[in-house]
């Protein structure tokens, strides 16, 4: 019979144990700081009916997602119409949100913090970095009719918090705000709502593309925007602040304008202070208002974090303020202000640029096996050590010593114990770290207490 080739489809991130470990604690930590900060786990299925999925979503969004073909039974209640549904894979965390919300509204408790880290699918071009298969980690805190705006400034602490434990290097999270951007442009007379969400979106290309391209491009075929318009919009997204009263006198700077824009103003302003006061370093975040968000349900605040020392990375995380979650959905008006990690491509790159350390299994200790007329011995020293909370591998094959030490280190097991005849004999265990290449004894009535400081030491350094 001929083999079938084992392969795996373009745009999927499968990792070898250790890597997996690695982006395993990654989404650990994210875990971690979002229930520290009050979020509330949530999980949606996979599938969705494709008209509640696709509800308000452009074409190009249509074009990339994966449709399924149910050959299963089907409820009676699907069966209704007549004809069999059809279900989509969904494409990002957001739209299944404001489904969750207003679904279960009657049920949850207003202001609803929701976290969500779960895998979604779009069918993205195959290219380097670019992935059909994905985690999604986000935050969002939805209010029912009204949500204040000092929830915007709660949201960057908690993306410092997950990326100062993340311990990636530095970091800038930018903010601007849509209605300032909006009230800017209708000054210049960009009024047409339309029109604006256009020139939003080349703005947002800003970093990518350069200044020529969005000039060129703004006063082009399309756009018409005089060349001394196309300019101010461009001296207004190269505005950067370097502290907080910078900032405050980079807003003032501007000058007056429409009501839009000043409202914008007056919340960037709230929510700039308020992120210090949440425990922010002035030098973890920044005014940036280039910053727009593509997406057009964006109406406030919005957000993107960058490593100082590695820029060509992009945005590491990103999110803002809407003022209706789910108004195709519900006649209720929600709200709300969020955050997503898009973890396996920040993994992936992370891994490119050298940056995640992957040389550390999730096994604690391997127990080697020098006699197998031993084997319970070795069993016992075992169960002792997960008893005390210390995760252990037992060799249960046997074979040289040399061998099993081959495979703890390939394995990424740090502490490898032998206890051979003069150990037993003695009552000692001799414990090997294949980190530091030495090795001591210690009484078997010591060895739990000896392992824990040694894990212990070896977490802090990270070695």
């Amino acid at each position: 019979m001929a083999l079938t080739q084992a392969r795996t489809m373009p745009g999927v991130l499968e990792l070898l144990p250790l890597d997996q470990i690695a982006f395993q604690r990654m989404l650990d930590t994210i875990r971690r700081n979002y229930e520290r900060f009050g979020f509330l786990p949530v999980e949606t299925p996979v599938i969705e009916y494709a008209d509640v999925l696709l509800t308000k979503t452009g074409g190009e969004t249509e074009r990339q997602v994966y449709f399924v073909q149910s050959t299963g039974a089907l409820s009676a209640a699907d069966k209704s119409g007549g004809e069999k549904p059809d279900l989509a894979l969904r494409f990002d965390l957001t739209v299944p949100l404001a489904r969750y919300v207003a679904e279960h509204e009657h049920d949850l408790s207003f202001p609803f913090r929701r976290y969500q880290m779960q895998r979604v699918y779009r069918g993205e071009r195959a290219q380097r970095g670019r992935f059909r298969e994905f985690y999604q980690c986000d935050i969002d805190v939805i209010g029912k009719d009204s949500l204040s705006v000092r929830y915007d400034a709660e949201v960057p602490a908690v993306i410092y918090s997950v990326f100062r434990e993340l311990d990636i290097g530095p970091f800038t999270i930018q903010l601007n705000n849509r209605k300032l951007m909006r009230g800017f442009f209708e000054s210049l007379g960009v009024a047409d709502g339309e029109r604006q969400t256009l020139v939003l979106r080349e703005v947002d290309k800003l970093d990518k593309r350069g200044a020529d391209y969005v000039r060129d491009t703004l006063t082009g075929e399309g756009f018409g925007l005089s060349a001394q318009v196309a300019q101010k919009i461009l001296d207004f997204v190269q505005v950067r602040s370097t502290s907080l009263a910078d900032a405050f006198a980079r807003l003032d700077a501007l000058g007056p304008g429409p009501e839009a824009m000043e409202q914008g103003r007056a919340e960037l302003k709230e929510v700039l202070g308020l992120i210090r006061d949440f425990g922010v370093p002035e030098t973890h975040y920044a005014l940036n208002l280039s910053i727009a968000r593509g997406l057009d349900y964006y109406t406030g605040t919005v957000y993107e974090t960058t490593l100082n020392e590695h820029p060509q990375i992009g945005s590491i995380c990103s999110g803002g303020r809407y003022d209706n979650l789910a108004g195709q959905y519900t006649k209720s008006k929600l709200p709300g202000v969020g955050i997503s990690i898009g973890l396996t491509r920040l993994y992936w790159q992370l891994r490119d640029a050298g940056l995640v350390n992957t040389a550390q299994s999730t096994v604690d200790v391997l127990v080697t096996q020098m006699d197998a007329a031993q084997l319970p011995a070795y069993l016992a020293v075992a169960n002792e050590l997960r008893a005390a909370g210390i995760a252990t591998e037992v060799v249960l094959e046997g074979g040289k010593l040399g061998k099993q030490f081959k495979y703890a280190d390939r394995a990424g097991v740090r502490f490898v114990l032998v206890l051979g005849e003069d150990e037993l004999a003695k009552g000692v265990v001799t414990v090997k770290d294949l980190r530091r290449e030495d090795q001591f004894e210690v009484p078997r009535s010591e060895l739990i207490k000896t392992l824990r400081v040694e894990l212990a030491q070896a977490e802090v350094i990270g070695a």
